[in-house]
Parts: C-alpha cells; sequence; structure tokens
C-alpha cells in the first residue's frame, strides 16, 4: 500500500467517525421512527405471482392497487418515497381489469401473452414522463410541468397491463446519489431514516424496499439504478444500453453518453427482472438479447473482484460488504460446483477516472445547460455563492458536478488518456467474460450511509459507474442484511447483451440468500453476518 493510501485510508476513518458522531448527537443511535411493518400478504407476492392471480381471479387487482395505496400512505409521511400520486385513476383502471376479466370476453390485446403484468401497479421513476405526472428531476423550473405523453417504456409497460400508482423522487437531474432536491425534499432509507436511499433512482428504490411498489422502473447512467437497489436491499438491473430506449425522460443523455445511459427495471423479486425487460425492451430491443437460452451455471465461467479500489478516491470496502461477497463465493463454489476466479485487473482501480473521462464530452449537452432547462447557462461558481447564502435554486451537489465538469474541459490531454484506457479495460473484460462468464463486484463500497454523507466520498459511486463507462449489463442483488439491520448486495456483470448471465445468477443467488427482506425482518443468511467478528468488534 503507497503513502498516499495509507494517509488516505487515516483521512476515511476520521471521516467515517465523525459522521457517526454527528449522527448519533442529531439522530440518536437507534431510528427516532420506523415504518409500520407489512400486514397484507399481498404485498409480499413477486409481479409475476400477482399478475397469475389476478389473471385467474384469485385475486382481484382493485384489491393488489388498493393495498399499494393502503401501503403508500403508511410509509409515504415518513420516507417521501412518492411526489406525485395517480390513485383515482388506478383503482378505476384496475375496476376496468376485473370487470373485464369477470366478463370473460377478454380482446387478444390483453392475453397472457400480450399483457403478461395486467392489473399489476407500477411505480415510476420521476424523470419519466407518464402523462398527467409532473416531470421536474428536481428542477425548480420545471415544477409546473404536466407530462401529455408517456414515454416509450412506460407506453410498453402500460400495453403489458401495469397501472401507474405515481412518480417518485430522484436527485437534482439524476446526476447525484442522494435523492434530495429543492422541489420534493429528501427520501429517508426504509430500513434506518436517518441513512440516504442513494440516488438517482432513490425514491424507486425506497417504495420498493419498504414494499410500497411490486416493481418500478429506473435509469443509470453512473449507479442510479444499482445504488438504490443495493441501498433499499432490492434487485436491479442495468441493461446493456442498446437494448431499451432511454427516450422520453429529463435529463436523456445524448452523443457519446448515450451509451452509458440504461433504463432499467427494479423490483423485489428476481422473477420479475427477465419479463420487466422483455416489455421494456419491445421486440427490437429483445432480439439484440438473449432471453430464451437457457443458463447452465454449472457451466458459467465465475470471477470476483472489490477490494482493489483506488483507495485514493474511493472508500476501502466495508468488512460485512466483503465477507458477504466471500460468502457468495463459497456458496457458488459448493453449490454448482464451480470454480471463481478472483483475478484482478489492474485498470479497474482508476474507475473514477475512466467515468468522468467517458462524461466529459464537450459536444453533448452540459450539466450546466441542462441545470437552467435548455435557458441561460447556469454559471455553477455564481450558484455556489448564492447557495451559501440560501439564494439558489439548487443543490450543492449539482453545483459542485456543474464546477467538476468545467475543470474537467480544461484537462484534454488527461481525459484522453484515460479514455484510451477505459478501451483497453473493456477489452481486458471482454476477452476474460467472453460469452460464458460474469463477475462478482461491489454494489458499493459501503453500506447505505447516513443523510450528506456522500458530500464526503463523492466518488464512492465509482464501483457501479465502471461498468457505465464499459456499457456492461449489471444487476444489483440483495443478499440479506448487516449486523445493524441495513442492506447487504452484490453486482453480477456480464458481457454486453448476455444480460440473461446476470438475470440467472441473480435468481441463484435469491435462493441462496433469500433475496429482499421486509425492513422489520432478517434474511435467510443473516445469522452468518451477526456472528461475524465484524458484528461483535462494532465495525
Amino acid at each position: 500500500m503507497s503513502i498516499s493510501d495509507t494517509f488516505y485510508g487515516i483521512l476515511n476513518a476520521v471521516a467515517s467517525f465523525i459522521i457517526s458522531i454527528i449522527s448519533l448527537i442529531f439522530n440518536g443511535d437507534k431510528p427516532k421512527v420506523k415504518i409500520p411493518p407489512i400486514s397484507n400478504p399481498i404485498l409480499l407476492e413477486s409481479g409475476v405471482s400477482l399478475a397469475s392471480k389476478i389473471r385467474k381471479r384469485q385475486v382481484k387487482s382493485y384489491d393488489v392497487v388498493e393495498a399499494y395505496i393502503a401501503r403508500i400512505k403508511e410509509c409515504n409521511p415518513v420516507l417521501n418515497f412518492m411526489v406525485a400520486d395517480r390513485f383515482n385513476e388506478a383503482l378505476d383502471e384496475a375496476k376496468k381489469v376485473d370487470e373485464m376479466l369477470d366478463s370473460g370476453d377478454v380482446p387478444d390485446r390483453y392475453s397472457e401473452k400480450n399483457s403478461p403484468f395486467l392489473g399489476v401497479p407500477l411505480s415510476v421513476k420521476e424523470a419519466f414522463a407518464v402523462v398527467g405526472m409532473p416531470n421536474t428531476s428536481g428542477l425548480v423550473n420545471r415544477k409546473n410541468i404536466k407530462v401529455t405523453q408517456d414515454a416509450p417504456t412506460i407506453a410498453n409497460l402500460r400495453r403489458a397491463g401495469c397501472i401507474v400508482l405515481g412518480v417518485t423522487n430522484c436527485s437534482e437531474l439524476c446526476m447525484w446519489y442522494e435523492s434530495s432536491n429543492v422541489v420534493y425534499g429528501r427520501t429517508n432509507n426504509p430500513y434506518d431514516v436517518r441513512r440516504i436511499v442513494g440516488g438517482s433512482s432513490g425514491g424507486e428504490g425506497c417504495i420498493l424496499g419498504a414494499g410500497a411498489s411490486v416493481i418500478g422502473i429506473g435509469s443509470d447512467i453512473g449507479g442510479s439504478i444499482r445504488m438504490p437497489s443495493f441501498f433499499n436491499g432490492v434487485f436491479g438491473h442495468r441493461p446493456t444500453s442498446d437494448v431499451v430506449l432511454n427516450d422520453g425522460q429529463f435529463p436523456c443523455a445524448q452523443g457519446e453518453r448515450l451509451a452509458m445511459m440504461s433504463t432499467g427495471p427494479m423490483c423485489r423479486y428476481a422473477v420479475d427482472l427477465e419479463p420487466l425487460l422483455r416489455i421494456m425492451a419491445g421486440p427490437h430491443g429483445v432480439a439484440k438479447l438473449k432471453l430464451d437460452n437457457h443458463v447452465d451455471l454449472r457451466k458459467v465461467r465465475f470471477f470476483s473482484m472489490g477490494d482493489n479500489f483506488d483507495t485514493a478516491l474511493i472508500s476501502k470496502l466495508d468488512p460485512e460488504l466483503k465477507e458477504v461477497q466471500n460468502k457468495v463465493v463459497e456458496y457458488l463454489q459448493e453449490t454448482l460446483d464451480v470454480e471463481v476466479d478472483r483475478s484482478i485487473l489492474y485498470r479497474m482501480r482508476y474507475a473514477v477516472g475512466l467515468w468522468s473521462a467517458k462524461m466529459s464530452v464537450k459536444d453533448d449537452i452540459s450539466f450546466t445547460t441542462q441545470m437552467g432547462n435548455s435557458g441561460p447557462r447556469v454559471f455553477p461558481t455564481f450558484e455556489l455563492l448564492k447557495w451559501l447564502v440560501g439564494l439558489s435554486y439548487h443543490t450543492l451537489p449539482a453545483i459542485m458536478l456543474g464546477i467538476t465538469e468545467d475543470v474537467n474541459h480544461l484537462m484534454p490531454k488527461r481525459t484522453a488518456r484515460l479514455r484510451r484506457s477505459c478501451d483497453k479495460l473493456l477489452e481486458e473484460i471482454q476477452n476474460m467474460l467472453g460469452n460464458d462468464g460474469v463477475l462478482i463486484y461491489p454494489s458499493h463500497p459501503k453500506l447505505a450511509p447516513y443523510h450528506h454523507a456522500p458530500l464526503l466520498y463523492p466518488t464512492n459511486f465509482a464501483p457501479t459507474g465502471l461498468f457505465n463507462a464499459l456499457n456492461l449489463p449489471a444487476t444489483q442483488v440483495p443478499l440479506g442484511l448487516s449486523c445493524q439491520g441495513i442492506p447487504l448486495g452484490v453486482q453480477v456483470v456480464a458481457n454486453r447483451h448476455n444480460d440473461h448471465l446476470c438475470l440467472a445468477v441473480a435468481r441463484e443467488l435469491e435462493k441462496g440468500f433469500g433475496g429482499w427482506t421486509t425492513p422489520a425482518g432478517m434474511g435467510r443468511f443473516h445469522e452468518v453476518i451477526e456472528n461475524s467478528p465484524h458484528c461483535e468488534r462494532g465495525e
């Protein structure tokens, strides 16, 4: 370990200690408020299961939608995940579904093949266009906008029978990993309200983790699906970028950044990932994938990495996350009788620089232009001065990102060098994984941090952002809870258009580790972590 790494490690430990003390002073050693436990068994069914029971008339769509609305109403005042609802419209749509199914006269467009999620409720990240809903992405100058046309992906989900309940909170312009903005405020973690939900699809991760939604949709340009899924203990898949259309959301990446952005599914149960991905992608996108291929996991080649971060920029991997990843490796080796290769690719150490270099494209619409909603350009340094005296309509993270963008454009040679390094790393990973390999990798270096802590760890998104820079599909898989009751998880990464491998491994790990755990309960493998020396030391 270098002297700089040691020095940064000490600073990181000091910062973590200070944050913990501040949180203890203001919030106590335990959350002052907790969400109610889930009492309605309907809320514990997967989307696939609900769709089947609705179609077989074992349960009514109206009852399902009503149950989820009730759960939202009892949790949202504490967590603030849903920022605008369409409850009355959703109940009307559910009633019509029930009347149609009860009549026995079901048009072909509502057949099981064409509407696989008929009558199942859906939550949507506010960045996506949903008719009648706001579409601000946390910008004050967009707060009066009402959408008149669904985003293509939302239209696909509606055609598949989904009933939209409302839209969920995100970070300003979807470019920060705490979901807080001036328009809607801050979203709190269902497992500990003192902690963040992640971003930018943080409201979506939160509503799912709280059991107030069963399936949802997010977008991801630096981990915006996977980080919220990790912090809230649910599944989230970042597809290969050219599979699902990104149209109909604000902001939407353009040019080279478009290859880094993905729209994908978020859900509580692994069984819902594949059918949701099919629907979101549509026939054109699905044709690029191999979702119909049977995956024999005993023939898949497994790799595991994760403690080789550039510790001058990224926090050291939390001991419990390191331990649970080792448990995943042991489980795969014992259950599938496979070997897991622990090789290290050196260039992965520079994930922060690689992602930043891929994002630094002068020809694309700048972040500061988007801050102005394509009107007059926002000058982030001036906004910082305004923020200091309480006059800015922008969040501090957005302002700092604008300043960082301006600085990156002043270093074209460094950016070009990092982009070449990114291309070389992609070649190495593609050669390593081929069409039959997956990589087990941390979703984040730390458990869900306390509110505002990301300001001290702004580059901790790098373990997810790296795979946006490489445009590789990745699935966040929940692995139970830590000794403090905070979600654990890991990423499963595959080569481009091999999303089916990620999803197959996610289903297997759900079997072994229990998948999503209600905020009031413990996962199947929780006792393994609880009895670990890290819990005994209180780490």
